[in-house]
């Protein structure tokens, strides 16, 4: 082989194994954006998941009230809200617990003050929306009761603060009761019991009148199973 073929094969294997790289860097860049985009596309995936998870769990809607504890009365009390947030209540607290009839405002404002979330829903909501708010209300400190003319559907309450609802699958439900129930901060009497007061419910009377004392009366009613 002459010189010039030699050298002449060498330029050729040179432009092809130059040819290659060529090729396996552009395949790499490929690869690389492509790898790239994926992660963007997915980033910004998540980021609007993120977004719209916490505009659906938002807590925006919760109108508030600036009503003052250890207000107590032995008469039916005239409240402005519906179902009412806080204000003058009934020495006997409701035993906190599900309810299938309606509850006395009186009972239902002296629970709030120790803490309780009370969920009220319009007696005509249909039978699975009620069981899904029985299974959120079956922990400690929550009332759930019907309530006639309700305002909306469902109706969760804390002590000055209140949220209306459509459904009982509004993800803002279970962050209201994570936020409110036995908050220290919006609490009047934090750490009172929900239980050992009264149990019943708008059927039966308000307890007769008795001696006020500075001391909330020991309850002489059971409690509701």
């Amino acid at each position: 082989m002459t010189k010039e073929k030699a050298q002449a094969r060498r330029d050729h294997l040179a432009r092809m194994r130059a040819e290659q790289k060529r090729k396996e860097r552009r395949a790499a860049l490929l690869m690389w954006g492509i790898g790239g985009l994926v992660i963007v596309v997915l980033i910004a995936l998540v980021t609007v998941y993120v977004i719209n998870d916490r505009s659906a769990k938002s807590l925006s809607a919760v109108k508030t009230f600036n009503y003052k504890g250890s207000d107590h009365s032995w008469t039916k009390v005239s409240y402005k809200e519906t179902p009412p947030v806080g204000g003058q209540h009934n020495f006997y607290w409701q035993n906190c617990g599900i309810y299938d009839k309606p509850i006395h405002n009186e009972h239902g404002v002296h629970s709030l003050e120790h803490g309780a979330v009370w969920i009220t829903y319009q007696p005509d909501l249909p039978k699975a929306e009620v069981d899904k708010l029985k299974t959120i209300a079956s922990s400690d400190y929550m009332l759930l009761s019907p309530y006639p003319n309700l305002p909306s559907k469902i109706v969760v309450s804390s002590w000055n603060h209140q949220l209306a609802l459509d459904s009982a699958d509004d993800p803002r439900l279970p962050e209201f009761v994570k936020k409110y129930k036995q908050n220290p901060t919006t609490t009047p009497e934090y750490g009172a019991s929900c239980s050992g007061g009264i149990g019943t419910t708008d059927e039966q009377p308000l307890p007769s009148p008795q001696a006020e004392t500075t001391q909330e009366p020991m309850p002489s009613t059971a409690p509701s199973s």
